[in-house]
């Protein structure tokens, strides 16, 4: 009788899936801190409140609201297909990180610009490698894409006018 029985390399390695698909969850919940952080103050921030914004700019609360609901989706979305878009997805999130230091905390709008013209190089190539994999998972992704181009704009209406 074997009370303890020996764990096959399959065990184990679907085990070790299941750590690397909840640190999807964990990392995005942490590059949604980060950004948050270095844009939590734009109210009291003087040279953001002097720059010249696009019409379409929406009020600080939206941003609260929008991002959290993308950073659930983009992560339900990846932890899905985990083992296609894994690599990609790690980088992607770096980008989006320091999109906002970039941008918020270190003054840099051109700089913060090449950097959402990445991201969006970046998750057209993931949203395309979902279209192919995992349908369901490409929808739950594509507001993020929209939302990165619409971001993209506002970045670049800022450079071109300030």
């Amino acid at each position: 009788m074997v009370i303890f029985p020996i764990q096959s390399e399959d065990f184990l390695e679907t085990d070790n899936l299941i750590d690397k698909k909840l640190s999807i969850f964990a990392f995005t919940f942490l590059a949604l801190v980060l950004g948050g952080l270095s844009s939590s103050n734009t109210g009291d921030d003087i040279w953001y409140q002097e720059l010249t914004k696009s019409s379409l700019n929406p009020p600080g609360y939206v941003f609260g609201i929008v991002w959290p609901i993308l950073y659930i989706l983009m992560s339900i979305s990846a932890h899905r297909v985990f083992e296609k878009v894994y690599k990609i997805f790690f980088v992607q999130l770096f980008f989006n990180s320091i999109w906002s230091w970039l941008f918020f905390a270190f003054h840099l709008p051109v700089i913060a610009l090449l950097d959402i013209w990445l991201l969006i190089f970046l998750n057209v190539n993931i949203t395309i490698t979902l279209f192919k994999t995992d349908r369901i998972s490409a929808f739950l992704y594509l507001p993020y894409v929209v939302w990165l181009v619409f971001a993209s704009y506002l970045n670049l209406f800022i450079v071109i006018n300030n």
